[in-house]
C-alpha cells in the first residue's frame, strides 16, 4: 500500500468513526441530532483526531476539550448532554 493509500484509508476511517460517534451520539443515551453531526464533526477531527477510531475515547475527549469547541458544536453537545441528565434523572 502506497503511502497515498494509506492516508485516505486514514482519513476515510476516521470518517467513519467520527460517524459511528455521531450516530452513537443519537441513540437513546444520548439526543445528539444531525445538527450535532455537522456542527461536531471538525471539533472531533481538530481535537479527538488521537483517539479515532475510539468512539468511548473521542467522546470523552469532546467532553473534556468542551471549551474549546466551536460554539454550535458546544450547544449542540450541552443539548445532549441535558437530554442524557434528564432521562437518568427520571429513571
Amino acid at each position: 500500500m502506497t503511502a497515498i493509500h494509506a492516508e485516505t484509508a486514514r482519513q476515510v476511517s476516521a470518517i467513519l468513526a467520527v460517524a459511528a460517534i455521531l450516530t452513537t451520539l443519537a441513540s437513546p443515551s444520548f439526543a445528539f441530532t444531525a445538527e450535532a453531526q455537522r456542527q461536531c464533526t471538525g471539533d472531533a477531527f481538530r481535537l479527538c483526531s488521537s483517539e479515532i477510531p475510539n468512539i468511548g475515547r473521542i467522546t470523552a475527549c469532546m467532553v473534556k476539550n468542551r471549551s474549546s469547541l466551536s460554539s454550535g458544536c458546544r450547544v449542540e453537545l450541552d443539548k445532549g448532554l441535558s437530554a442524557r441528565t434528564h432521562r437518568v434523572a427520571a429513571q
